[in-house]
């Protein structure tokens, strides 16, 4: 017999670690009180960054949540369809048995009848025999695997034609103290343990933590303060956590013949928001998309993972014209009604990225177009709306274009697909 390689040794205590402490930690009975919601995988992000709003919401959806610990996003996402009256199936996957049964009692709270579970591995996708799929979602998963680029083709081939990925991976600047923790925790509380016993230590460290140490100073995430012991493992003991910039991030899906249809949220990756002086921007315009992106999560340093809705090369879905008067608007999360109730006096509204909030300026028409937004509603009854209150209908395609695009880019508005 062979020994172990060092692989292979991470790789148990990987395994070893989501048994032992299932993350992120999840209650079933709190289902009763909240759905949790993000990125990827909420529906109607799937409707327009994926399909381009263009396919049908009549089309049955067959996704796969591959990795899917505790459930947030598959629960999420299987709500989202219930809810809707979509057709289709979640098959979550995931080879932690613990994790599993903390999702299946989930959807079991929630009544759930659109989901399932397959207990398996990611790197032996092929032998589960598990078909294609419309939507795959792998959040959080890609960085923690031996081979981040073998998984990612292989969930590719798992895609149906037109179909899309949704993405997480760690992102370095963000995370600036993780590393630092990691590397002292392996020498203190060594992988040779037990979970419990470099639990227990790491608890004496953090507190004993100096006031110096750049965890400390860190706000870009909470888990080690917030998320229980399952929160404080996957941060500080995990035995395997990559990170990558946006640029390795995108040769990463270049490499699985991939190519992003969205960065989560696009603005955030437009360093113009927070770079105004005049001089900059001529330079930024000078700029590739991706050395836009590499500078602005250079500058902004708060960047803690990256979310992106990916398909294959050259199948990118265009969305329709946001002016074309069949179009839907519809609000992704908030209702338009209480956006407007953000927006400052002066027209500006403060998005926050995270830890950095940045003006955006919206035109003054915006006040009254978003309340009208309903998910039913064409643009052509907007303009219509706006006519009946003095609104000629070329100021309002002209201000509707404006709206449109600042507040797609923070991921606020959307277009549905037809029924």
């Amino acid at each position: 017999m062979t020994a172990s390689s060092p692989s292979d040794a991470r790789d148990a205590d990987l395994a070893a670690q989501y048994e032992a402490y299932p993350y992120p930690e999840r209650n079933p009975r709190d289902e009763a009180k909240r759905l949790l919601i993000g990125s990827p995988s909420h529906l109607r992000e799937i409707d327009y960054w994926v399909f381009g709003a263009r396919r049908p919401a009549s089309a049955p959806l067959r996704a796969l949540v591959a990795g899917c610990g505790t459930g947030d996003g598959a629960i999420m996402l299987a709500t989202h369809m219930a809810r809707a009256e979509r057709a289709g199936e979640v098959v979550c996957v995931d080879r932690s048995t613990h994790a599993l049964g903390i999702a299946k009692a989930r959807a079991e709270a929630r009544e759930l009848g659109n989901i399932r579970f397959v207990q398996g591995s990611l790197t032996e996708i092929d032998d589960l025999a598990l078909g294609v799929f419309d939507y795959i979602d792998c959040c959080g998963v890609l960085h923690h695997l031996p081979d981040p680029l073998a998984a990612l083709k292989g969930l590719e081939r798992h895609l149906a034609p037109g179909g899309g990925m949704g993405l997480m991976v760690y992102a370095p600047y963000g995370r600036t103290g993780v590393y630092m923790m990691q590397e002292a925790l392996e020498i203190l509380a060594p992988f040779s343990e037990a979970p419990a016993k470099r639990l227990e230590t790491t608890k004496r460290v953090m507190q004993n933590l100096p006031a110096t140490a750049w965890l400390r100073q860190n706000g870009n995430f909470g888990d080690h303060l917030t998320g229980g012991d399952a929160g404080l493992y996957d941060l500080l003991l995990n035995p395997r956590d990559r990170a990558y910039t946006i640029g390795a991030f995108l040769d990463l899906l270049d490499e699985a013949g991939l190519e992003p249809s969205c960065l989560m949220e696009p603005a955030r990756y437009d360093p113009s928001l927070f770079l105004p002086n005049p001089k900059l921007r001529a330079r930024l315009d000078d700029l590739s998309w991706r050395a836009r992106a590499s500078v602005a999560e250079a500058l902004t340093g708060n960047m803690a993972t990256h979310v992106a809705y990916v398909t294959r090369k050259g199948a990118r879905v265009t969305p329709p014209d946001c002016c074309d008067p069949a179009s839907v608007p519809v609000m992704r999360e908030i209702p338009g009604a209480e956006l407007v109730k953000q927006i400052r006096p002066d027209g500006v509204l403060p998005f926050a990225f995270g830890t950095l909030t940045v003006p955006v300026p919206l035109p003054p028409l915006a006040r009254r177009i978003l309340p009208l937004i309903d998910g039913r509603r064409t643009v052509r009854d907007l303009a219509e709306a706006m006519a009946g209150g003095g609104i000629s209908e070329e100021k309002f395609y002209r201000i509707w274009k404006e709206c449109f695009k600042s507040l797609e880019a923070l991921n606020r508005v959307l277009l549905r697909p037809s029924t």
